[in-house]
This record gives structure tokens, sequence and C-alpha cells, in this order.
């Protein structure tokens, strides 16, 4: 029987179940405009067998319902995530890290040094002192009381004292150097702990992942790890208007890149994508809208007839409405269409919760139709606007623009997304030199453009552009008059020039006048208008 035995230990066998500890390494990040996804790995050596690999720097905020996993060379089997009892873990430093953090020990030993040094020096100014002390204190007894004896005494003295003075002045001596040495080491001891500590990797916390896995072989071991972070990107825009030969518009695109994992990304590939996860994936319901009319005064008859049996009934006897539905609303997506997705070329590293990443994409150019547009009712200056049309291939995404004229800041928007082929206008500042005004013309009776009837008001204005700049200017001038929607209300309107547009954009009663302004020249438009109303109506 125990040859049986000892032949069966004999026999190959899995290797006893353990468990592995282990850590990860980001590798890639792929940021939406809301959220992240992290892929991580993990490498180590897999023995035969069944075993437990257990990783233990995941953000302690991970959520297990996102976390994803795949192997190489390795069967997985049951994870979980432990946020507590999780096993001690070595901190692991970046290169950047370990360098500071050896530059702060070998400073602290310099420091200490240099004390040590000062200490030495303070050490034998003491001790001279002491000895000086101690020559002052002595007094001659018994037959040193004669003129000899007390002379060879004082002399002896005086001989002590300066050697020790002098001793003490050369031991002082390189106490100023010390002290120096002191300051300094100080102050660089602590500029290289501030260093450290820009460094920190920000891991507050930490939660350990365990994976069930089966080796058939043993070997490396390597498992991906994919989870969502909480993190966000946007895009954000230079947008140059350049005038020199034919007007044109240079867009350089960028994005700004945040992240609030509680870890900080040190050299990982990044992926910014434009996907909407954090957005519903199914269109919204519509729910049947039924509509009622009734006879309000028999409702209002009704309900005071039945008011003494609800009271008795505690109310109980009240109609019982039908329940309507309450309306889905919706939330509409940034944009349509495909999904746009920029790869950053070069690895990046991104702080946790204190760093705006911002990243160079590209530049785009479009060809730009400059025009000054004039509103005198609310302006004493035209305003510089440039039209263009999205050339490109590729949407352009909505984000923080900042205009600038010729290299110069004018001002910030926030920009709207652009299809291929959207048109669009920006504002690039004012015009100082093209001068607005807005005059309406002395009456015989006093008033100011305005004449009041009891059925009839009349408005007459000036509207005046004056060209003081050194160039031809294409003017898009603005005003509006009074619309109505009523029959009995009247409203006409003359201008001299005639309006170019009515209704622009859609808008009632605003009117456009577009001409060309050349150096030193004044434009003006008369514009009149009247309303009218039947005897007994008021206007409002």
């Amino acid at each position: 029987m125990r040859a049986f035995i000892f032949a069966l230990c004999l026999l190959p066998c899995p290797a006893l179940a353990d468990t592995i500890l282990a850590t990860s390494k980001i590798t890639a990040v792929t940021v939406y405009p809301q959220g992240a996804l992290v892929t991580r790995e993990v490498r180590f050596d897999a023995p035969l067998g069944a075993h437990e690999l257990l990783v233990t720097d995941l953000p302690a905020e991970t959520a297990p319902e996102y976390i994803r996993l795949q192997a190489e060379g390795l069967n997985l089997g049951a994870f979980s995530l432990r946020t507590d009892r999780v096993p001690p873990r070595e901190a692991v430093l970046t290169p950047a890290q370990a360098a500071a953090k050896a530059g702060v020990e070998r400073l602290e030993v310099v420091a200490q040094s240099a004390g040590a040094a000062l200490a030495r020096i303070d050490a034998e100014v003491a001790a001279a002192e002491v000895q000086v002390g101690f020559l002052s204190g002595i007094r001659a007894e018994g037959e040193a009381l004669t003129a000899e004896g007390l002379k060879s005494i004082a002399q002896m003295i005086g001989a002590e004292v300066l050697t020790a003075r002098q001793a003490a002045l050369a031991a002082a001596a390189p106490r100023p150097a010390a002290e120096k040495a002191v300051r300094e080491a100080g102050e660089a001891l602590e500029k290289a702990r501030a260093a450290l500590v820009a460094l920190d990797r920000g891991d507050l916390g930490y939660a350990g992942l365990s994976v069930q896995f089966v080796a058939d072989v043993a070997g490396p071991g390597v498992v991906t790890i994919s989870h969502y972070v909480d993190a966000n990107w946007r895009p954000v825009y230079d947008i140059n208007l350049t005038r020199a030969g034919d007007d044109a518009l240079e867009v350089s695109r960028g994005a700004l890149v945040l992240q609030f994992s509680g870890e900080d990304w040190v050299g990982v590939a990044l992926t910014l994508s434009t996907a909407q996860i954090a957005h519903q994936s199914d269109p919204s319901a519509l729910w049947p809208d039924r509509r009622e009319i009734y006879d309000a005064e028999a409702e209002r008859l009704k309900l005071s007839a039945s008011a003494p049996e609800a009271d008795a009934m505690g109310g109980m006897a009240e109609g019982i409405v039908e329940p309507m539905m309450e309306p889905v609303t919706t939330t509409a997506t940034l944009f349509e269409g495909d999904v746009v997705v920029y790869a950053y070329p070069v690895p990046v590293d991104v702080a946790s919760g204190v760093e705006n990443l911002r990243l160079a994409l590209d530049k785009l150019r479009f060809a730009a139709r400059v025009e000054a547009r004039a509103v005198p009712r609310a302006d004493e200056t035209a305003f510089m606007l440039a039209h263009f049309v999205n050339e490109s291939p590729e949407i352009i995404l909505p984000g923080t623009a900042y205009l600038m004229r010729e290299g110069v800041l004018m001002g910030s928007t926030e920009l709207a997304a652009l299809a291929p082929g959207d048109k669009a206008e920006l504002g690039f500042g004012a015009i100082e030199g093209l001068r607005l005004r807005r005059d309406e013309p002395e009456r015989a009776e006093g008033d100011r453009g305005i004449l009041i009837t009891s059925t009839q008001i009349e408005e007459k204005a000036v509207l005046q552009v004056e060209n003081l700049t050194d160039e031809a200017w294409p003017v898009r001038l603005l005003d509006l008059v009074p619309y109505s929607e009523q029959e009995d209300l009247v409203i006409s309107y003359t201008a001299e020039p005639a309006v170019t547009e009515e209704n622009v954009d859609g808008r009632r009663g605003i009117l456009a006048w577009d001409f060309d302004l050349v150096p030193r020249e004044t434009k003006a438009i008369n514009l009149t208008h009247v309303l009218s109303w039947p005897e007994g109506m008021e206007l409002r």
C-alpha cells in the first residue's frame, strides 16, 4: 500500500493554487467628452495550474461593472474587485520620481554634514571659552602671595588666556562659511522635497482586482484590464483672421484634457474620441396626447354643487380624473454623424485632478469673406465679421474659440458644431474708423423724430456710417421697424435708399442695407415708419 502511495506522488500534477501579487502599467487611454477608457497591462510569471492573480494598484473608485479582461496564454475565470483587506504594496516610482527621491536623500546627507561641521566649530569655540573662564578664575594662595609669585602667576595666566582666546577666535573663523553651507543645504533640500511632492502621483487609495486563472504551461503571463474613469476633453481653437492678400481664416485646433481617476497617467498612448458614451443610445418615446374641450361654466356649477358632499366624505367625492402620461423630454446630442477620433502621436502625461493638458491637433485654412456690420441703433462703431464655409471633410466640433486679427487677440466665442459644407460667421472686434450715428431730426413742434396722434405714430430716423479709414469696406447695416400680426394695426415704412433685405434671418421687421463705403465717405439712410389703428383702440 505504501509503495502505491509513493508511486502516486511521483506522477505529474498541477501546482497548488496560490496568490500572485502584481502591479499594472497604464498603456493607453481613450478619452471621451464624458469619461475615459483606461487600458492597463499586468505582466508576471504564471506557474503551471490554477492560481489567483491579485492586481493591487487599481484606483479606489474603479467600478467593477465596467471592468473587462483579456489574457494571452491563460484561461481566465471569475474576478472580483476588493476595496478592503487589500495587502500592502510597494510604491512604484517613475524614473523622474526615483531621481527626485535620490536627490532628496543625497541633499539630506549634505545638510546633515553641514550641520555637523557647524556643531564641531561651536564645540571648539565653547571649549576655548571654558578654558578662558577657568584661567580667569585662578586665585593665588600661600607662598604664591609674594610679589614674585603673583607676578609669575599673572604672566602665566595672561599667556594662557591669550592662547585660549586666540584658539577660540581661530575656531570661530570658519563659522560664517559653515553657517552659509548649512543655509544653502537647507534651501536645496527644501526645493528637492518640493520637486518630489510635485511629482506625487496622487494615489490616495487603491483597490485590488482578484482574477482566477489556469495556466496550461508555465511561463510569462499577460492580462489586459480595461475600465472606465472620470475624465473629459473639449476642443479649443485659435482662429486668426489674416487680410494680407486674400482674406483667410487660420484655424489651429487643440484639445484640453482633464482627468479625475485618482492616479496620474504617465507616458500613455492617448486617443480622443467624440463618441457620446454618456448620452442616450435609444430614440425617445412619444406618448399619445389626448385633448378635450368642456363647458367651463357647467363644470364650475357641477363642482360647486358637489362641494358639500365632498366635504362630508373628506374630499373623496371629487371627480376621478384619468391620469395623463408626462411627456418624455430629450436632450439633443452635440452633433450627428460619424464619430471623430484623434490619436495623439506621442505619449503624454496627465496628472489627476490638478492639470489641464492642452494638446495641439492640426491646422485648417478657410477662405473668408469680410464685411463691416453696422448697427447704429445700438453701437457707435461697426464690427468686423468674417464669413466662411467648412471646406474640410470632417466636422468642426463645438468648443471655445479665441479670435485673433493678424495675431492680436480680439475676444472669444463658443463655436457651434460645423459639419462639412456648413456656413458660419465670426466677429473680430470693432472697426474704430467706421463711426455710426442714428439721428432723429427736429420737428417744428419740438418733438425729436416722433409724431404722435390718438390713432397714429410716425417715427423718422437718419442712419449714418462714416468711413475714417484708408480702406474701402463692404458694409451691411441693420435696423428695425415694428411689425404687427393684427389686421387693424397697420404698419408701413419707407426707406431711402431702399432696403436690400427684409426680415433678415427670418426675424420680423429686421431690415438690411448692403453697400460699399470708400475712404472718407459718409453714407446716410432715411428711414420712416408709421403705425395706424382704429379710433377707440390703444397701442401697446
